[in-house]
């Protein structure tokens, strides 16, 4: 009832009305979307070069600071009492405890000149702490990573960050060089400055998150040293790339500086929406222009539409008429003043009714023949059902005399019969698990005559059993192989078919082989040439199965390409699309074609029925 309702509205004026205003809305909704995308990127760009500029003065402050640090570390690694102490040391000759408390009054002078150093520690050469006064090894304090870094900078100071034993601290340590021994390793000295000491945004660290720009250090594992987000809101933005970082639902602009002195990351962190303050006017008028352009277009669509339509209801009612009154042309033409298509239109309509007429005498004309035709396709089945019925009884009169080997040879004639004859659907496509049973049938055949020289083998893999596949290729080259082959051998021969996945992806190949007397490469060209030009017509024993097998599967299978000429360790082996043949005189013979795997390859194209099949050669 609702369907009803709607589809009164559903006229060819409404359609158009409503199709252009939706394509007028799409358009202004791309072009305001596009404008308002631009400036909001504008604003980006700009804030973004804003901030690259801050993160910079940043990243100075905080290269100054390392300066200074390194300075102080230098002025106390060449430091003559500290040299004098560890040359003794490197002599071997252990200093005492009023020359390790001398080092104190040393480091104090020297940590006066900066607020941010907490503690500095000096080691010899084999990690041995001279100050303070402890026997702590070096190797428990720094990493030995950090130790043989601070061997290869060779006298300059490596940063290695948060100290993992003192979160609370910064750690750095250098290598002291002896200046009378060449600059050779005399011990080591660390420093450990507080994390406040690197704090570059006093302003903004006391004001509230996400109100303005933040501001974030990490050494070289990405650990934070300051930071003026949370913890975990500043291991997030740190383990986020590119521009736009999300924290707790917010998008922000992330600018990254790098630390040429110590490896470490300034990031500085600005809300989005801070960048584009006052985007919204921007917005409202876009709304308000896509308003006023729909409204005016929707306006002009409805005129336009009607215009179009009312001549077209006049002529529906025309052919409203018609239909009611019969199938028959519009005996009145349009007006003059109607517009060019509508004149047309009414035209095309009387041609229309005259060429329906004449279709519905040729469709009434085909359906008598198509009723004549069925009638003679019906008698034609009486035949093959008499010669089954007749099989049927020769069975039983042969079960009746216990002729049980010629019952069963009877019943794979019946069968032999049915397939080759067809179905009552009359499909030229099987399966593969159809195909091989039908030349096992024909095998059973066979044995009847070769009795012990004739012996079989019939494998398929597993999955391809349901394979569609064009009915009668496998018989016929089953057929050669037992005339060519077996019969041509001295003593008992066997014939095997296997179906199995290709090589290729999307197919499955189709072997007959035999272990008869084999052929020449002379031989086997000449086969395929034969093959390949084979009349439909020619008579048995001219390789007419070969010329069938080979146009039916360039029919059903013509995107197959062949593997071309190819020479092996243990024979010569030949093909084109459709059969390949591998022979050896001695060896016997394989014939081998490949077939498409539904779903992964298109299925082949139709073809008629196959003739008569023949011999080989």
């Amino acid at each position: 009832m609702r369907w009803t309702s709607l589809a009164k509205w559903n006229t060819l004026r409404n359609q158009m009305l409503i199709g252009f205003l939706l394509v007028m809305l799409i358009i202004l909704t791309v072009v305001g979307g596009i404008t308002f995308n631009s400036v909001s990127t504008l604003l980006k760009n700009n804030a973004e070069r804003h901030i690259q500029q801050t993160a910079v003065q940043a990243n100075g402050r905080l290269d100054a600071l390392l300066d200074k640090v390194d300075t102080l570390t230098t002025q106390i690694a060449t430091n003559d009492y500290v040299q004098k102490l560890l040359l003794r040391e490197a002599a071997g000759i252990p200093s005492g405890f009023n020359e390790r408390q001398s080092l104190l009054q040393i480091a104090n002078s020297y940590m006066a000149y900066s607020s941010g150093i907490q503690s500095l520690e000096l080691y010899t050469k084999d990690y041995r702490r001279l100050f303070p006064l402890d026997e702590i090894d070096l190797g428990s304090r720094v990493d030995r990573d950090w130790i043989a870094a601070a061997d290869a900078a060779k006298g300059r100071l490596v940063w290695v960050g948060i100290d993992p034993r003192q979160p609370s601290m910064v750690l750095a340590i250098r290598r002291v060089s002896l200046i009378d021994r060449s600059y050779s390793a005399g011990g080591y000295l660390t420093v450990h400055l507080n994390r406040d000491y690197f704090v570059m945004n006093d302003d903004l660290a006391n004001e509230a998150p996400r109100d303005g720009e933040f501001m974030l250090l990490a050494d070289g594992k990405g650990t934070p040293i300051t930071s003026d987000l949370s913890l975990a809101d500043a291991r997030s933005a740190l383990e986020q790339e590119g521009r736009d970082v999300r924290l707790g639902g917010e998008e922000l602009i992330a600018v990254r500086q790098s630390s040429a002195t110590s490896g470490w990351t300034l990031v500085l962190l600005t809300p989005v929406h801070a960048t584009t303050e006052g985007i919204s006017v921007l917005r409202t008028a876009i709304l308000v222009s896509v308003g006023i352009g729909a409204f005016l277009f929707a306006l002009l669509t409805l005129l336009l539409s009607t215009m179009m339509t009312r001549p077209i209801l006049k002529l529906m009612k025309t052919m409203r008429g018609a239909r009611l009154g019969g199938l028959k042309p519009n005996p009145s033409p349009a007006p003059a003043v109607a517009a060019l298509e509508i004149r047309e239109l009414n035209n095309t309509y009387n041609q229309m009714v005259t060429d329906m007429n004449e279709l519905i005498r040729v469709v009434y004309e085909k359906e008598l023949t198509q009723s004549r035709t069925e009638l003679k396709a019906l008698q034609a089945q009486i035949n093959p059902h008499f010669l089954f019925n007749t099989l049927e009884a020769f069975y039983w009169s042969l079960e009746d005399k216990g002729e049980e080997e010629l019952a069963r040879i009877v019943v794979a004639m019946s069968g032999l019969f049915r397939y080759v004859i067809g179905g009552a659907s009359g499909d030229e496509w099987v399966t593969v698990r159809d195909e091989l049973e039908h030349a096992e049938r024909y095998l059973q055949i066979m044995q009847m005559r070769l009795g012990d020289r004739l012996s079989w083998r019939i494998e398929a893999d597993s999955g391809l059993e349901e394979v569609p596949i064009p009915k009668l290729l496998v018989q016929p080259l089953v057929e050669n192989a037992i005339l060519h082959g077996v019969e041509n051998k001295l003593g008992p021969g066997t014939v095997t078919i296997e179906v199995a996945r290709s090589e290729r992806p999307g197919y499955a190949v189709v072997v007959v082989r035999d272990d008869g007397p084999g052929m020449d490469e002379e031989k086997v060209a000449s086969l395929l040439k034969g093959a390949e030009g084979r009349p439909a017509g020619s008579s048995r024993g001219t390789g007419v199965a070969m010329a069938n097998v080979q146009r039916r599967l360039k029919l059903y299978f013509p995107e197959a390409e062949a593997e071309g000429e190819r020479e092996g360790d243990e024979g010569r082996s030949q093909g084109q699309p459709g059969l390949r043949i591998e022979s050896e005189p001695g060896r016997g013979t394989t014939v081998s074609f490949e077939i498409a795997l539904p779903g992964e390859k298109a299925d082949g194209k139709t073809s008629e029925k196959p003739g008569e099949e023949g011999d080989r050669a």
